[in-house]
């Protein structure tokens, strides 16, 4: 008798003969059509399998149906009796519902064109590669995935997949893309050597570091799916300070700060600057180290070579509780930025996004100052951003969103803007800097061989072994 998982694994042994070939799609899909109108027949839309209805994927499911580009025909949750999950399933009865992923893909992968992947972090890759490996289309949340070695098989298996793939860091169809490419391509942003980007807004785990020496254990409905909510990484006991929300903050299942807000800051920078990989990480400051935590608050620092005639660059990472970089006084927000300025904030006393999040960027002649997501630079101080103002270049202020694109693209109608050979490098980075918050010290690597140089650990770190039984999607 053929069981479930020996379906799967026939299917994906069978499917990965057609690599390279046409995609596995209905017709209406692979060969697109304009979507001149703003309702698209049923037979036009892509059909889509969303893993994980709560939480982040409630809110991916919402923002993608006002495309009205899409079928919603399953719906995939580790708890379905989440008050979110519920939500999604009343206001998709045709859709069926699973609470394991592999399940779903054995019983109706034929009615999928494509899957979005908003689960927590660790699970970002066996859920992505089983998806790719069926030649399923995927959009899967930021970070790319929870290690070094996952984001490298995830950027190999799309390539010989040949499916369309996007991660979820939305600015990257924003205002802050279409600038930072265009003023890129016209030479006004060049020469950069410094960036210093940050988080400062508190992290949810800093208190925990004081409080647990180990893992929590919690009583857990029994209808919750643990294992597959575990997947790759060590099975814990469940905790509400794991599920939902909570794994961020934790080393084996979440990627920091890092994985949270700096793929949506830093994201135009890697790209467009071609930083690639660092040839060195430093922690420059750990605060309240714990085995098993990220800190408290952290400064690390990226250094990146010379590079395509551009200069090196060196790149500050800051997070925590108001662990903020210096910013020199003619590069301030004079409102929020300056000594007592906390009396200047909105009149419900919170401070504006660009008080705990962004970036600068300093070139030879010209700096620049950025928040996050969409939000586009400006050039500081203000009265040289007056002066260059009428010769800026211009960007197209008119274009899909994120959710958008990937649905475009999954038609043949536009190119994904954050395709994983853009996403993976972006969130390898992040995964080194995650390294380097665990480890401390200063970390060499070899940009060619992808490979620290002077750490054991840290390469042990950069490609872990999953856990037993979950070995089949390392080897897709």
């Amino acid at each position: 008798m053929n069981t479930p998982a020996n379906s799967r694994r026939d299917f994906i042994k069978k499917s990965s003969l057609a690599f390279g070939a046409a995609t596995i799609l209905p017709s209406y899909v692979a060969l697109g059509k304009q979507s001149s109108s703003d309702i698209l027949p049923p037979s036009e839309r892509v059909n889509v399998a969303f893993i994980a209805s709560a939480g982040k994927g409630f809110r991916n499911r919402e923002a993608f149906l006002t495309t009205g580009l899409l079928n919603v025909v399953a719906l995939c949750d580790i708890d379905l009796n989440r008050d979110e999950a519920k939500k999604s399933a009343a206001a998709h009865p045709n859709a069926r519902q699973f609470n394991d992923f592999r399940k779903m893909f054995d019983e109706m992968a034929d009615e999928i064109d494509a899957v979005v992947v908003s689960t927590a972090d660790q699970s970002h890759f066996p859920c992505t590669m089983l998806a790719m490996s069926l030649g399923k289309h995927v959009w899967c949340e930021k970070p790319l995935a929870h290690t070094f070695g996952q984001c490298e098989r995830l950027m190999d298996l799309a390539e010989r997949s040949g499916v369309v793939t996007q991660m979820g860091n939305q600015g990257h169809s924003g205002y802050n893309y279409f600038q930072f490419k265009a003023w890129s391509e016209a030479g006004i942003i060049k020469d950069i050597t410094k960036i210093d980007a940050y988080q400062v807004n508190g992290l949810r785990w800093s208190g925990w570091v004081d409080k647990f020496k180990d893992y929590p254990e919690r009583s857990m409905d029994p209808s919750i799916n643990w294992d597959t909510w575990c997947s790759v990484s060590p099975e814990r006991p469940y905790s509400d300070l794991l599920h939902p929300r909570n794994w961020r903050g934790w080393f084996e299942y979440g990627c920091g700060m890092l994985g949270d807000w700096a793929a949506h800051v830093i994201d135009t920078p890697h790209r467009f600057l071609k930083l690639g990989y660092p040839e060195k990480v430093t922690a420059v400051k750990l605060e309240g180290r714990h085995p098993l935590i990220y800190p408290k608050a952290s400064h690390i620092r990226f250094n990146f070579p010379e590079r395509e005639g551009m200069p090196a660059c060196e790149l500050n990472w800051h997070d925590g509780k108001d662990n903020r970089p210096y910013i020199a006084p003619e590069y301030r927000d004079l409102k929020t930025e300056q000594p007592g300025a906390i009396n200047n904030f909105s009149k419900d006393n919170k401070a504006p996004r660009s008080h705990y999040v962004g970036k600068v960027l300093y070139g030879k002649d010209l700096v620049f100052r950025g928040i996050s997501h969409e939000q586009p630079l400006r050039i500081v101080p203000r009265e040289k951003y007056k002066e260059m103002h009428p010769s800026l270049p211009k960007y197209p202020t008119k274009n899909s969103h994120h959710w958008e694109n990937f649905l475009l693209a999954c038609k043949g109608e536009e190119e994904a803007r954050s395709p994983f050979s853009v996403a993976a490098p972006l969130s390898q980075v992040l995964n080194m800097g995650m390294i380097s918050q665990r480890l401390g010290g200063e970390l060499h690597f070899s940009r060619e061989k992808k490979t620290f140089t002077n750490s054991k650990a840290a390469n042990a770190l950069l490609d872990p072994a999953p856990r037993k039984g979950w070995e089949e999607f390392y080897r897709m």
